[in-house]
């Protein structure tokens, strides 16, 4: 009697892929549990899809974000400051490498100061001018002038520069130009202003003013001090706005007034 022979067996599934599924079916445990112990505000998912549905015009539907005009304010002003600081670093390394240039013992080396509205630069007049003169002779102070006048340039326009004169308290040479400290202060600050403006500064953002000895940084007793004192001075501060020009205005009225 002959033998039957035995059916072939089906073709089972292969051995990793019941791995593989045990696999994807503990991944999805493990999200699920992590979306049911994860806390959705509802009304930012509005919002994204909002968001995603006016820029790209896929979705459907949501609440539609705006940037208000609030937010648009608040943030001129820093990108004023940052712009402002840039340029204030900008004059800090050209003071730093004008005093890498000039001549050592020639005098104080030009500074950098912070100011009530701004900053100062505090030029000695030792660098800038002989004894009694009010002309720059000074190929490294002018060029310095140049690097100073094309950061002014790029200084918002609500930047001012003002250009002032001092003095010791000893009075100019009988044998020179200026007959008393008033005229000296004065004549060496409009010479620094003149060189600013051939510079390419405009005239509507500077002015110059000398202020005699009357404004000394240290003490005239020492030759130290009035060495100090010598000096003329660029300030940058801001312009004031029209409100606080009215201000000013209605107090001096109102003075008046009285």
């Amino acid at each position: 009697m002959a033998k039957k022979k035995c059916p072939e067996c089906p073709e089972c599934l292969p051995a990793w892929l019941a791995a593989f599924g045990d696999l994807m079916s503990l991944l999805l445990c493990f999200f699920v549990l992590l979306l049911s112990m994860s806390s959705m505000d509802a009304k930012k998912i509005s919002e994204a899809i909002g968001s995603l549905s006016g820029a790209m015009s896929v979705l459907e539907g949501g609440t539609k974000t705006e940037i208000s005009k609030r937010r648009i304010q608040e943030s001129t002003p820093i990108e004023s400051q940052d712009e402002t600081t840039e340029s204030v670093n900008r004059i800090q390394q050209a003071v730093m490498d004008a005093n890498e240039m000039m001549e050592k013992g020639k005098g104080s080396a030009i500074s950098l100061e912070e100011a009530q509205e701004g900053f100062v630069i505090q030029l000695p007049a030792s660098l800038l001018f002989k004894s009694g003169s009010a002309t720059i002779d000074s190929d490294d102070a002018l060029l310095f002038l140049k690097r100073v006048a094309l950061i002014i340039q790029e200084l918002p326009n609500n930047m001012e520069v003002s250009v002032q004169g001092h003095t010791d308290n000893g009075g100019p040479s009988s044998q020179g130009p200026f007959k008393d400290n008033w005229e000296l202060s004065s004549a060496r600050a409009i010479s620094v202003l003149q060189e600013l403006l051939l510079d390419g500064v405009a005239p509507d953002r500077i002015n110059a003013a000398g202020f005699a000895e009357f404004r000394p940084l240290a003490t005239n007793a020492t030759e130290s001090g009035r060495e100090k004192n010598r000096r003329v001075e660029i300030h940058f501060y801001g312009k004031k706005s029209d409100q606080e020009s009215k201000t000013q205005s209605s107090i001096l009225d109102q003075a008046a007034a009285e």
